[in-house]
């Protein structure tokens, strides 16, 4: 096998055609087999993913193995032509509308995941009710929604298919809640460009108006705390607070 990549968590091999994703132990096996099981409902729908081979235990570690696609990331596309930002966002953009017309009716949906994930924030709870309601008034829709949808979970072929990987957060709901983690995603590693350019291209693509992403963004910046990173606090905090003085 040959290391790809990896991290403090994971770490990621090719073996011939197949693309294999060691946990590390902290990983529970629930999760794991959920990752599995989502990525098998996906496949179900009429985007190219990368199918699930089979689970299996590495060393004691958990390990999900997929089919391994050829190409480049999105991310690796916007980095190499900075010149075709425009075109590659607007890209990325339209595959996630394709990606929203699709239903995968076993999936979890966001609306419950969101409020556990409030409700397990260390927000007051003046504010973690602020957030539940703002959830709870939101349109109820059933659209397939990625959960970590960004340019590095993009594959191009060599002939120009797209594929979607890393589907451990899949979910049915709101497609807007999903782009509103998109922006929130983008924004929180520096790419304020990115993040705009993103936002517009969406809203004007799906007739949506900018004002009713950004009413999301406080229960997807909540959501995004409960990882518990301390580089993006201070950010996560400002958005969470604007349900403070609305």
């Amino acid at each position: 096998m040959q290391l790809i990549y990896k991290s403090t968590e994971k770490e990621f091999y090719r073996d011939g055609d197949k693309f294999i994703k060691v946990f590390g132990e902290t990983y529970s096996k629930a999760g794991v087999l959920n990752e599995a099981l989502n990525q098998a409902r996906v496949e179900e729908t009429n985007l190219n993913v990368p199918k699930i081979q089979g689970v299996s235990n590495v060393e004691g570690k958990w390990a999900l193995v997929y089919d391994y696609i050829e190409g480049e990331t999105l991310e690796a596309l916007l980095a190499k032509h900075p010149d075709k930002t425009e075109q590659y966002l607007e890209f990325f953009v339209d595959l996630q509308i394709q990606m929203s017309k699709e239903k995968s009716p076993l999936l979890g949906h966001l609306r419950d995941k969101m409020h556990a994930k409030i409700s397990a924030s260390a927000y007051p709870a003046t504010v973690r009710y602020d957030l539940h309601v703002r959830l709870d008034g939101l349109p109820r829709h059933m659209k397939l929604c990625h959960g970590d949808y960004q340019p590095s979970n993009v594959i191009i072929t060599k002939d120009g298919t797209p594929y979607i990987i890393d589907w451990a957060h899949a979910t049915q709901g709101n497609g807007s809640a999903d782009a509103a983690r998109t922006y929130l995603l983008f924004k929180l590693s520096g790419r304020d460009e990115y993040a705009e350019k993103y936002l517009s291209l969406f809203c004007k693509k799906t007739d949506t108006a900018i004002q009713y992403v950004q009413k999301i963004l406080p229960i997807v910046a909540a959501s995004q705390s409960v990882k518990k990173k301390p580089e993006e606090q201070e950010f996560l905090n400002k958005w969470v607070n604007v349900c403070d003085w609305q």
